[in-house]
């Protein structure tokens, strides 16, 4: 089977040669040289008209069919690299749409959690206003007391922080969506 595939590959190497050579100028001149000589050969008497036109229909004809042959295998080489880039656009084509669903999915979970980051802040700032209401209500309150609300100020505000961070990471993941949107 090797052998066999090597032996194929050297006759298409060789027909795509001829083929080549046989669209090329110099074929043209070799051709045009051919037939002129074959002309004069009966008109200078060295060979019968007849045996000429005979041996150079022959020739021709030959020629002819083993060009026929020759052609048609570039042609079916052509279509089989035809069929697989069109294969490849297929594939391409769907992993492009495989992209895109993911993108959109990727987009639902960014505005979900950007409602649950929001959700988030209005329970904070309730929490900071009961916590100043209790403050209020404390003032008489030991110190230890005080110090465990400043504690949880600050943990609130720290939490603030932290969701303005992950308010700035989902607005730039948005701004990402949509040049990929863009771009497609």
């Amino acid at each position: 089977m090797k052998k066999y595939n090597e032996k194929t590959e050297v006759l298409e190497k060789i027909a795509d040669s001829i083929t080549s050579w046989i669209g090329s100028i110099q074929s043209l001149i070799v051709h045009t040289l051919l037939f002129v000589t074959s002309f004069l050969l009966p008109m200078l008497n060295i060979v019968d008209f007849d045996k000429m036109l005979l041996i150079l229909t022959t020739v021709l004809s030959l020629e002819a069919i083993y060009l026929a042959i020759f052609i048609q295998m570039s042609v079916n080489k052509s279509h089989e690299k035809i069929e697989d880039i069109q294969e490849d656009i297929e594939e391409i084509s769907e992993d492009i749409e495989d992209i895109q669903e993911d993108i959109e999915e990727i987009s639902e979970d960014i505005e979900e959690i950007s409602e649950d980051i929001e959700e988030i802040n209005e329970d904070i700032e309730d929490i900071q206003e009961d916590i100043e209401e209790i403050n209020e209500e404390e003032d008489d309150e030991d110190h230890n007391e005080r110090a465990k609300n400043v504690m949880l100020k600050s943990n609130v505000s720290s939490n603030k922080n932290e969701i303005k961070a992950l308010k700035d990471i989902i607005s730039q993941l948005k701004d990402e969506i949509k040049e990929l949107k863009k771009e497609e």
